[in-house]
């Protein structure tokens, strides 16, 4: 299988800026790197993955919705999902820039190989790495997901916006009576 023709770089917008991640559910840390990418970048699309492989706590409708609502007051960020590559929904979206926020030392490695990954895919992207602030950088869907199932709600708004507790804690609940 040949590699994708890169398109004509001179039609990709470095004033765009995209995020992709699959936001199951939307931290307090994403929502810091869409508003200091939001700050940067004349638009942003916040673009949230379909992973076949993984079994997400919400579906990407209500990832879009909670997505959509906690980032409703900016004014230049949009929200949209896509199935596949990520370096193939920016190609779509003709942007030029990849945001990509890192926690510590141990998502380095896996961004670096993502991003080279991705160059060889399509060299006319580039990836913008913006690092999380001291506050968000031990936050994870995984360690959310272990406080809410374990009752503490409120424990939560240190985590994730307050719109996401509600809509969090019963999604937990729910997944605790079908176990």
């Amino acid at each position: 299988m040949s590699k994708p023709k890169p398109l004509d770089s001179s039609k990709l917008s470095p004033r765009k800026g995209v995020y992709t991640g699959s936001f199951d559910p939307v931290t307090l840390g994403h929502l810091h790197i869409i508003e200091r990418a939001a700050g940067i970048f004349e638009s942003v699309v916040v673009g949230i993955g379909v992973n076949q492989e993984k079994r997400p706590l919400f579906t990407i409708e209500e990832r879009l919705d909670l997505v959509k609502k906690v980032t409703s007051h900016f004014g230049n960020v949009t929200v949209e999902s896509f199935d596949g590559l990520a370096v193939d929904f920016v190609r779509r979206l003709n942007a030029k820039v990849m945001v990509r926020g890192v926690r510590p030392l141990t998502d380095i490695a896996g961004e670096f190989t993502m991003m080279m990954a991705n160059r060889q895919l399509d060299p006319d992207l580039e990836t913008v790495f913006l690092m999380a602030d001291e506050e968000y950088a031990h936050v994870s869907s995984s360690l959310i997901k272990q406080i809410a199932s374990l009752g503490h709600g409120r424990s939560l708004e240190k985590f994730v916006p307050r719109e996401i507790i509600d809509p969090l804690m019963h999604k937990v609940a729910q997944s605790a009576h079908r176990s």
